[in-house]
């Protein structure tokens, strides 16, 4: 099956896991949905070029061009591949709608509310995330299921540092985690298309430009809505922030321009059109869904065992609240009544919020609670940001990732 995205492209194959799904987008947004299926078979040409040329070298050497470059741009790599240079030459490149400094209100509204945004990360929009197919990715490298509470940090740290005042900036850890991040799933890709387990024809590309861009829409819109689900009130200026923000780490992850969101509605609406197109939750979606939940609580710090499943038991009830009961059966999710699980949490959020506009010592208490809570399931190292890219399709075969 093809699409024909109009005169002078050229036509390309729909994957057969996705030509059901499609033909239902169609109804929806016929031009989204062609053009989302369209990405499923590209990868990211400029960091998928500069990983290519670095195949050629030895591992350290890669790396340690990576951190010269992350730290002082392409003139510091002068021996390094053009394709490498070029890659941080595009990079360096901030485009005209973001300013670092025009995004603190949205920097503030998630550490005001760090707590319901991280649930809502990770209880429905990691979820929802991995009901795709991008889930053949992260189970056939193992990155999920055999390294889930590293992997669940990782993500939580990307979180934290791209909202942190100036974590977008130049030389801001969120920046660089982002730009990591493009490079990590460029070399993925390159593993996995190379892999006799990966089945081009059903599959498209391994983590295709469709898929991050319909994780970036997840980790921005969805995840706004979802946090209001929890209580979360944003004003419009910060809606506006939160979606620039996760809109240029998106960028910098490599998100196709014709796929990125400048708003909430844009995002929701990738979300829904992606979503259809495609297929039904897998296997590999059920195993990511339930390891990630049964994960959260030992990244919480939870190792006794009966308070660990009470804890998970909780998350499930939360997470089938937000996402509703149709995925979270077709996830096998412990069947539950969920009615009031989230009426009680907006009431608790509430509460807090009348007691920090009441007294300033509690809003600053619970503020630096937030902040430590946060530090606390998040993935840090005392080496700092590390910059080998994986040599391995198995995680369990690189231990320093």
């Amino acid at each position: 099956m093809t699409i024909d995205l109009g005169p002078g492209a050229p036509a390309l194959v729909v994957p057969t896991a996705y030509r059901d799904g499609y033909a239902k987008a169609q109804s929806i947004d016929a031009a989204l949905a062609a053009r989302y299926v369209a990405h499923t078979t590209v990868g990211d040409p400029l960091a998928d070029a500069a990983v290519s040329a670095l195949s050629a070298y030895p591992f350290d050497q890669g790396a340690a061009w990576i951190a010269a470059a992350m730290q002082d741009g392409p003139a510091a790599i002068p021996n390094a591949p053009a394709a490498l240079r070029a890659l941080f030459a595009e990079v360096e490149r901030v485009p005209d709608w973001f300013d670092p400094a025009g995004v603190r209100a949205g920097c503030r509204a998630f550490h005001r509310n760090s707590e319901m945004f991280v649930g809502a990360f990770v209880a429905a929009v990691l979820i929802e995330g991995f009901a795709t197919l991008i889930s053949q990715s992260f189970n056939l490298t193992g990155r999920m299921v055999d390294k889930g509470v590293r992997r669940l940090k990782q993500n939580n740290r990307h979180l934290v540092e791209i909202f942190l005042p100036g974590g977008l900036e130049r030389h801001g850890e969120g920046w660089k985690l982002s730009v990591r991040i493009r490079l990590v799933h460029a070399r993925i890709r390159r593993l996995l298309a190379a892999a006799p387990d990966w089945d081009h024809a059903a599959w498209g590309v391994p983590l295709s430009a469709a898929h991050i861009a319909f994780a970036t829409a997840a980790f921005s819109g969805l995840l706004l809505e979802r946090a209001r689900m929890l209580g979360v009130e944003l004003t419009d200026e910060e809606r506006d922030s939160f979606m620039k923000i996760w809109r240029y780490s998106g960028h910098l992850m490599g998100v196709e321009p014709s796929l990125q969101c400048a708003t909430q509605a844009d995002a929701l609406r990738l979300h829904a059109v992606g979503g259809l197109c495609e297929p039904p939750p897998q296997l590999e979606s059920i195993i990511l869904a339930n390891g990630l939940i049964n994960s959260a609580p030992i990244v919480a710090g939870i190792t006794e065992t009966a308070a660990r499943r009470a804890l998970a038991r909780r998350i499930y009830r939360i997470s089938r609240a937000m996402i509703g009961d149709d995925l979270a059966d077709r996830l096998r999710y412990p069947p539950m009544r969920v009615t009031g699980t989230l009426a009680a949490l907006r009431l608790k959020n509430r509460l807090e919020g009348v007691l920090s506009s009441v007294f300033p010592g509690f809003r600053a208490w619970r503020s630096a609670g937030r902040f430590q809570t946060m530090l606390s399931v998040s993935h840090h190292s005392d080496e700092g940001i590390v910059y080998h890219l994986p040599e391995h399709v198995l995680a369990e075969r690189d231990e320093a990732l």
